[in-house]
């Protein structure tokens, strides 16, 4: 029986483990941590996915040596369709020196951007783009450290979705993939917004990406089928999952099995799954 294997990384622009779990005191980097991206490039082929979903991805940002993250990850892997989408112009961070973006592909945009991005070994027949306005007010983050957590607070950014119509081996489906909002409440109306905008689309649907909502909330929040349970954040030692694969046309999606991936870049886990597609029946 063929099978496809799909996936999602949040992959933290490439950060190594052990910088994003800091080196100075209490869990405090001493220095802001440099990407790597060989290391980035080596989770991905370990990943080894026919589509895969990337958050929180560089484009020509200082910080990552000018590199175009998501065309490096489909370089790696071997997948010839590929797409970055810019959520914003400039580097996120604590401080807000980042505007919007509105451009739909990154490669038409000039100077450093931050973004999503999808690459797919199976051909991409179409895509299509969602936004997100960020939350209007921000929350204190706890993030992982060494020896303790750390209390950080950072402005919220616009959100994106990116979906691609994917030739798969019995017809069309759609992978999406997508980045959630970390303020309780506003990325549930977001979550419930993006799952409106996906019903039109070929089932189908899946949905693959950080969604910042733990557990079984994006499922009753949707409505969709999850296909994987199973904590992914933080690496190395995941107590809570974040990172999501979901399907709405589920009757037509068989789970082979699935795995988290516990990668040398990141403070995620990766999430993959091996799955049988058929064809959905109209009201599937």
């Amino acid at each position: 029986m063929e099978t496809l294997r799909i996936g999602t990384f949040n992959l933290l622009h490439g950060i190594p483990i052990a910088a994003a779990f800091g080196g100075g005191r209490g869990g405090a980097p001493t220095a802001p941590p440099a990407p790597d991206l060989g290391l980035l490039r080596a989770a991905a082929v370990e990943l080894d996915a026919d589509v895969l979903g990337l958050q929180e991805v560089d484009r020509a940002q200082p910080r990552s040596d000018g590199a175009n993250q998501t065309a490096e990850i489909a370089d790696a892997t071997g997948a010839k369709y590929w797409r970055f989408v810019p959520a914003v112009h400039g580097t996120p961070g604590d401080e807000r020196d980042w505007w919007p973006a509105t451009a739909d592909d990154g490669e038409d945009t000039d100077g450093p951007t931050y973004g999503i991005g999808l690459v797919s070994r199976l051909p991409v027949l179409d895509w299509q783009v969602h936004r997100f306005a960020a939350a209007p007010f921000s929350i204190p983050l706890v993030v992982p450290g060494v020896s303790r957590p750390r209390v950080i607070k950072v402005p919220d950014e616009p959100r994106v979705a990116l979906a691609a119509v994917v030739e798969g081996p019995h017809g069309p489906f759609t992978f999406i993939t997508t980045h959630l909002s970390f303020v309780p409440g506003y990325n549930v109306r977001q979550l419930r917004a993006l799952a409106r905008w996906a019903g039109s689309l070929p089932r189908p649907v899946i949905l693959a990406g950080d969604l910042n909502l733990p557990g079984r909330i994006p499922r009753l929040a949707s409505g969709w089928e999850s296909l994987a349970a199973v904590a992914t954040y933080p690496s190395p030692r995941p107590r809570v999952q974040l990172d999501h694969l979901l399907c709405l046309g589920h009757a037509a999606v068989g789970v082979v099995r699935f795995d988290v991936h516990t990668l040398p870049v990141s403070d995620h886990c990766a999430l993959t799954a091996e799955l049988t597609l058929g064809r959905p029946s109209p009201s599937s």
